[in-house]
Parts: structure tokens; sequence; C-alpha cells
């Protein structure tokens, strides 16, 4: 049954991205996650430097969800990249998971969200991402479901690492085309870096906090502060998250 498995993953994934470019090929594999599994929408994000960039997703719920987890700086997909395990969130109307992600939480199920199950693209060793897979109802993949979703998440890394790339790329930014304009968040950690004399951790939390007391994405903002639209040393002290 599993090497069937695997062969019924590969072919649809094979068949979702056939003639799609380096670009297409993260969201052509979201759609495959999404008819391979029962889940109602997926995302890819790649492990960056302190945060995760968005990739692909199935839908734009998907890509705000995921956005959302990067302007927090928190959420299930954040943590299963950090652990190199699967997360779970059984049901995010719930206490429990309310209590793990509390702002998360609280918006992803207003916007329909109920249960989220991120898997690590790689392992503990070596994590390059996560495949973020989200469900209308509350509960958790059954056995079965589970381990296709890992056979899905095993293809959807093998199928990302295989993407052309510059070689004379820093090794550890191999995907960096794909996350053109997530680069504008980390120029624009810079420009907090030096307005505020910080290092770059607490500076992109400063944008984070910002970010989310504007209710923007941190996207957003990073390209208001490097296109001197925005300037932090305007606000009288930057918000917490």
């Amino acid at each position: 049954m599993g090497g069937q498995e695997r062969s019924r993953v590969a072919e649809v994934i094979a068949r979702e991205t056939r003639g799609a470019g380096p670009r297409e090929v993260p969201q052509r594999l979201c759609d495959a996650a999404v008819k391979l599994l029962p889940v109602d929408d997926a995302g890819v994000a790649l492990c960056g430097e302190g945060m995760s960039v968005p990739l692909g997703a199935s839908g734009q719920r998907a890509a705000d969800v995921m956005e959302l987890e990067v302007t927090l700086g928190d959420g299930p997909g954040l943590e299963a990249a950090l652990t190199g395990s699967p997360v779970c969130a059984r049901d995010l109307a719930s206490r429990r998971d309310a209590c793990r992600w509390p702002v998360f939480a609280q918006q992803a199920a207003a916007a329909g969200v109920r249960s989220v199950y991120a898997l690590p693209l790689g392992d503990r060793a070596v994590c390059v991402g996560t495949l973020d897979l989200y469900r209308d109802v509350p509960g958790e993949l059954t056995a079965d479901g589970l381990r296709t979703a890992r056979t899905v998440a095993d293809a959807v890394t093998s199928a990302l690492v295989s993407l052309p790339r510059d070689e004379r790329d820093d090794p550890g930014r191999w995907l960096s085309p794909l996350a053109a304009d997530h680069g504008e968040v980390y120029q624009a950690v810079g420009m907090v870096m030096v307005q505020f004399g910080v290092p770059a951790d607490e500076a992109l939390a400063l944008l984070r906090g910002h970010a989310f007391a504007q209710g923007c994405p941190v996207l957003e903002l990073a390209h208001e502060v490097i296109t001197l639209h925005t300037r932090f040393d305007r606000f009288d002290e930057p918000p917490p998250l």
C-alpha cells in the first residue's frame, strides 16, 4: 500500500506541475496537496532568517493566513519550521489552540480556518520550509491521512529542491528568486536596525509590531519603510506584538 500511495502522490504532483515555470511550481504543489488530502487549502513556505517566506498557496485565504503568521511571527507553520516536527491545531476556536497562538488563532478562525496541520519540509536536522494544510472544520487528520500528508510533504520537498537556481547564490537562499518580494522585509529590517540601533531580531520584532498595530501585512509596511513613506522614529514608542 505504501508504494502505491507514493506512486499516486508522485503521479498527481507530476501532472499538476507539468509545464510550470519555477515561480509557478509552489502554487501548483499546493493545488496537488488539496487534491490528494482531505483539506480545503494548502500553502508552502520557505524558512527564512528569523521568519517564514510564503512561496505559494492554493487560494487567497491560505495566502492571507500565511501572511498573518509572517506579520505576527507566530503560528503552527512557524512552530513546525522551528522544531522540524509536524504541528497540529485541532480547533483554532478552542481554548487549547487559542492559548498556544492567541492572535493567530482568533484571526485565522475568523477567516473560516478551523484546523491546521503544518508539516516540515525536511526534518529536525535540515528543514527548508513547511507545507501548511487548512481545513474548514475542526479535527485531526486520520492515521491514513497523516501518512499521505507525510508522503506529500516529502514529494513537495523533492520538487522544491529540484528547482533550477543560480549556483552563484548563497546556498541558504536557493529559492530567493521566488521570495523576491519578501526581500523588502530584510531591507526594512536593516533600516530599522540603523534607526533604533538594535540587532536584527529586535528590528524584525519592531517591524512586526508596527504592522500588527496598523492592521497591515508586514510586507506592506516593509515596502513603506524602504520607500521612505514610513519612518519608525515618527512614532512615540514602538508598539509591542
